[in-house]
């Protein structure tokens, strides 16, 4: 006699359900995993860039707190944004002094140095800048200095950019300026924006019929024309360079632009507000040229960390201050 054996087993309608709630619960728990992973992974990015800008601003305010004279001689303090700071300082130790400048990675600054002369009585000379600009113009300055016969107060000199006086230098005789020194005097800086913005620029000196070719020239001057500008791609990267002091073959002490060494100190600065502001001896906040560079005694440094700022957790905030102990009182 035959006995029939059964099995019962799943229907494909069962199994086809079965298939469906394994699909959609490893769904579900691969999700959670992913999602755990990227927090993970973006609140421990988040981390190292606090750290990483932390450390960034301690090693800042050192050498920023240790600021001194250049080895050419330079004040200090070379400039004074509010997304970057110019400065010297020795930094590592050696017993020179280095060219270190901190800026926002989309700021990019530039210097160049033209002198000329005039041997006639009341004579003019000038200089032009062209082709300086690699992005869009922020700001424009111009440092004038002179040599020559400014020993009285009739003997001074007119600046203009393009055409447009902009200032006087030597204005007030001995008090401010001396005959034939042989050295630079009378450095005054101008604002010269609204006339750098075409990417050229005439600066001219003309100096009063007082001033004679006694030294034997009758004037010397020398420009400093410094800029600052925008750079598109580098937003967010918190930059410092640092050029080292060389000698040229005449003996003197320079710090080549070419040679400066740019790290990255952060890449995800988030800076609207200043992330420099400065203020005087009596704690008054400085808004202006040339009072930021000469009346500066204290600093604040501000920056906004955030890896994505389109998610939570929200911007870190570092904020510190720092007092320059080689100003000169």
């Amino acid at each position: 006699m035959n006995k029939k054996i059964f099995i019962k087993g799943f229907t494909i309608i069962e199994t086809l359900v079965a298939i469906v709630i394994f699909a959609l619960i490893f769904g579900a728990v691969s999700a959670f995993i992913v999602t755990l992973y990227k927090t993970y992974s973006y609140t421990f990015q988040q981390s190292l860039a606090i750290e990483e800008a932390k450390r960034g601003i301690e090693t800042m305010v050192k050498e920023i707190r240790s600021a001194r004279t250049a080895d050419d001689g330079s004040y200090l303090i070379e400039k004074a944004e509010d997304k970057e700071f110019i400065f010297y300082s020795d930094i590592d130790g050696d017993g020179k002094t280095e060219r270190v400048r901190y800026f926002l990675g989309n700021i990019n600054s530039g210097k160049e140095i033209k002198e000329c002369q005039t041997s006639v009585k009341g004579g003019t000379c000038s200089v032009s800048f062209s082709n300086f600009l690699k992005g869009a113009l922020v700001s424009a300055q111009i440092k004038v200095s002179v040599d020559g016969d400014f020993g009285v107060s009739n003997e001074y000199a007119e600046v203009f950019a393009d055409g447009v006086k902009i200032g006087n230098i030597c204005q007030g005789g001995s008090s401010n300026c001396s005959d034939c020194p042989n050295s630079w005097q009378g450095t005054s800086v101008f604002d010269i924006t609204q006339y750098a913005l075409d990417n050229s620029i005439n600066i001219l000196s003309d100096a009063t019929s007082q001033v004679d070719p006694q030294c034997p020239h009758s004037m010397k001057t020398q420009f400093e024309f410094l800029w600052e500008e925008n750079l598109s791609g580098f937003d967010h990267e918190f930059r410092k360079g640092v050029i080292k002091p060389v000698i040229d073959s005449g003996g003197r002490v320079e710090y080549p632009l070419n040679q400066e060494k740019i790290t990255i100190l952060s890449s995800y600065v988030r800076n609207a507000p200043p992330i420099f502001e400065y203020f005087d001896k009596n704690g008054n906040k400085i808004e202006q040229y040339p009072a930021r560079l000469i009346d500066t005694n204290l600093m604040k440094v501000f920056l906004v960390v955030n890896v994505d700022p389109n998610r939570a957790p929200d911007d870190f905030e570092l904020e510190t201050y720092v007092q320059l102990r080689n100003i000169k009182k």
